[in-house]
């Protein structure tokens, strides 16, 4: 019943990786998650996997807490998985059973989609993992300044980020924590049907929507008495470009984005 969540679980340890520039890290995953559609063979796709198996060992980031991320989505990816096998019924039939059939179309269709999510899935985790909240809110700013002059208020629009990213992992604690009192009180949460689960899971949603409401209620207190604004916000670590270590990190992502074009368009 634990909230497993990839968002603001930092992996605190010291890599190349999570001393990037923020900046290129989120424009890098950005890119990385939009080449992921770019998969459509075993070329395209052993050279992304093969990409983010490089920047995961130059993490150092344990490759079992990485993949216990995929876990909440491993039904989604079943069922897609499933929807494109039996759908698709291009190519030669490999297996027919009354109204069901499986071709070769559906076999490849369902493998490629399947790693496209799942190479997104890790990069994103990725990301969460080699980033504090607070330094991707700063990133997002920084790299969407521009907007202010079009009367954007990007700074507040950070500022809202960053809190919600940081309730996350206190939400995800007090789920548990509401989890054990109700077990303590008698319900059955475990071992128990679909119906029975959900039925059991509707007493949590009142005491988590009540704690949400009243750390909201205390952080807006802490803002009103520090009087602030939300205009002139500063930052305590201020964002720097590495020319040197940044720049060959950026290198390497173009260099990996011209290999799979140019695989993409052979």
């Amino acid at each position: 019943m634990a909230l497993r969540v990839s968002i603001g679980q930092y992996y605190a340890v010291d890599s190349p990786v999570h001393r990037l520039d923020p900046r290129v890290k989120l424009v890098g995953t950005i890119l990385y998650m939009v080449s992921c559609l770019l998969v459509v063979d075993i070329a395209t796709g052993t050279l992304a996997a093969a990409a983010l198996a490089a920047v995961v060992a130059l993490a150092r980031i344990p490759l079992g807490q990485l993949l216990a991320k995929a876990r909440p989505l491993a039904v989604f990816l079943v069922v897609t998985s499933l929807i494109n096998l039996f759908c698709i019924g291009t190519g030669e039939v490999v297996w027919s059973w009354g109204v069901l059939r499986i071709c070769t179309g559906g076999i490849e269709a369902a493998v490629l989609y399947t790693a496209r999510f799942f190479l997104l899935l890790m990069g994103g985790s990725l990301l969460m993992f080699t980033t504090t909240p607070i330094a991707l809110a700063d990133a997002a700013t920084s790299l969407l300044s521009p907007l202010e002059r079009r009367g954007v208020r990007v700074g507040e629009a950070a500022v809202v980020f960053s809190i919600a990213l940081c309730f996350v992992p206190a939400l995800a604690r007090e789920v548990d924590t509401i989890v054990a009192a109700q077990k303590a009180r008698g319900a059955q949460l475990e071992g128990t049907g679909p119906v029975a689960y959900a039925r059991a899971c509707v007493p949590l949603a009142v005491p988590l929507f009540a704690s949400a409401l009243r750390h909201a209620e205390n952080l807006g207190h802490a803002m009103d008495a520090r009087c602030y604004t939300g205009t002139g916000r500063t930052h305590y670590h201020v964002l720097h470009f590495d020319a040197r270590r940044d720049g060959i990190a950026l290198a390497a992502l173009a260099l990996y984005l011209g290999a799979l074009a140019a695989l993409w368009l052979a």
